[in-house]
C-alpha cells in the first residue's frame, strides 16, 4: 500500500510516497529556513514537491492509496496550506484523506529506520514539546510526562540565541558543546511532587539568559562553549532523568527517542548510556529523519488508515492538539 504524506506544519513544505509503512520511495523537503532567518516567517508551496515526490517514487496519484497530511499542531496558517492541498487532490482523485497528529509522525520516523514494533515507550522532544509516551500500539498513545512550560527545543534554541549562536540555536549549542566544559555552570533540576515525569525548562533558560546578561552589564565576557556545554547538559539531564523513571516504573525495556531534539548528539549519548546501563533496547531514528519531513507523515499515516482513520472534506487545521486524544 502506498500512500503520499505531505507536512507543512512549520518551517518546512514535505511531500513523500512511503510503502506499507516503512519503505521510503521517496522524501522531498523544501525548507524555507532562510527566508525564516531573514523574515521570521514560513510561506508553504506544497504542489511542486507533491510532483517532485510522485516522481520521485515513480509512480502517479492513480497509484496512491490514501493521501496523509498532518493536521495539527504547527502554525495554522502553513497547516491550513497542506490541509487544503491534501483535500483537494484527494478530491480530484478519489481517494482518502488521512489526518496524521504531527508529534505520532514523528514517533513513526522509526518505523522508517528500523523494524521496531509497539509497545515501547518513547521521548518525543522538539522545539514545541517534550512528552513522555507510552506507545501502546501504532494508533494507541498514552501521555505519561510532558513539559509545564518551555519544550526542551525551545528553551535550546533561546540559549543559542542569548548566547549570540547561528540561527537555530539548539543544532549550534550542539555543535559548540564539545569544546567547552559542561561542568563549569550549574542549573536547576525541576521537580514535581505530584508530577514526576514532567519537565519545566523555563527555569534553565531564565538563568542562561541571567548569566549573559549578569556578565554584560559587568563588562565581563562570557565563556560561550562552557555556558553552551552545561546548559546543554542540565536539559539533556532533565530529560533523561524522567525518561528513565518513567521506564523503571512502568516497566518498559524498549526506548526510543523521536522529534528534532532526537538529533541532539548529547541526548543520543545519555541514552545509549542509560539503556547499556539497564541492558535495555534503544532506537533512534535516522537523522535525516529527525526533523520534519513527510516520510514520517505518511508512515503514520499508513498505520492510521489501517486503524480506519479517514476524514471527509470537513477536515479542519489546529494549532494544538493532544498526541494522545486527537480530534478532528
Amino acid at each position: 500500500m502506498k500512500i503520499l504524506g505531505i507536512e507543512s506544519s512549520c518551517d518546512e513544505t514535505a511531500a513523500a510516497v512511503v510503502e506499507d509503512g516503512r519503505k521510503v520511495l521517496s522524501n522531498v523537503i523544501a525548507t524555507s529556513l532562510e527566508e525564516h532567518k531573514l523574515y521570521g516567517g514560513v510561506v508553504p508551496e506544497i504542489a511542486g514537491v507533491v510532483e517532485e515526490a510522485l516522481k520521485g517514487a515513480s509512480c502517479t496519484v492513480d497509484d496512491i492509496d490514501g493521501i496523509a497530511v498532518t493536521y495539527a499542531p504547527g502554525l495554522i496558517g502553513s497547516l491550513l496550506v497542506g490541509v487544503n492541498f491534501a483535500k483537494s487532490l484527494a478530491l480530484a482523485s478519489d481517494k482518502p484523506v488521512i489526518p496524521v497528529h504531527h508529534l505520532r509522525g514523528h514517533i513513526a520516523s522509526n518505523y522508517l529506520s528500523c523494524d521496531i514494533e509497539p509497545p515501547f515507550l518513547c521521548l518525543v522532544v522538539s522545539g514545541g514539546h517534550s512528552h513522555i509516551v507510552a506507545v501502546k500500539s501504532y494508533t494507541d498513545i498514552e501521555v505519561i510526562g510532558r513539559t509545564r512550560d518551555d519544550a526542551a527545543g525551545e528553551a535550546l534554541d533561546k540559549a543559542g540565541r542569548t548566547l549570540g549562536l547561528p540561527y537555530p540555536g539548539g543544532v549550534s549549542i550542539d555543535k559548540i558543546s564539545p569544546e567547552g566544559d559542561e561542568n563549569a555552570f550549574g542549573f536547576p533540576h525541576p521537580r514535581f511532587a505530584d508530577a514526576p515525569y514532567d519537565y519545566s525548562f523555563s527555569g534553565l533558560k531564565t538563568k542562561v539568559i541571567n548569566y549573559v546578561h549578569n556578565a554584560q552589564q559587568k563588562g565581563e565576557s562570557v565563556n560561550v562553549p562552557d555556558l553552551a556545554s552545561s546548559f546543554q547538559k542540565a536539559v539533556v539531564d532533565c530529560l533523561m532523568s524522567n525518561f528513565e523513571k518513567a521506564a523503571e516504573d512502568y516497566g518498559f525495556t524498549k526506548l526510543v527517542l523521536a522529534g528534532g531534539v532526537s538529533a541532539n548528539s548529547k541526548l543520543r549519548s545519555e541514552a545509549e548510556k542509560v539503556c547499556k546501563k539497564h541492558g535495555w533496547e534503544l532506537t533512534v531514528p535516522e537523522l535525516k529523519y529527525c526533523g520534519d519531513n513527510a516520510a514520517m507523515i505518511a508512515s503514520q499515516g499508513y498505520f492510521e488508515y489501517l486503524a480506519g482513520v479517514t476524514a471527509d472534506e470537513g477536515l479542519n487545521a489546529y494549532a494544538t492538539m493532544p498526541i494522545d486524544k486527537p480530534k478532528f
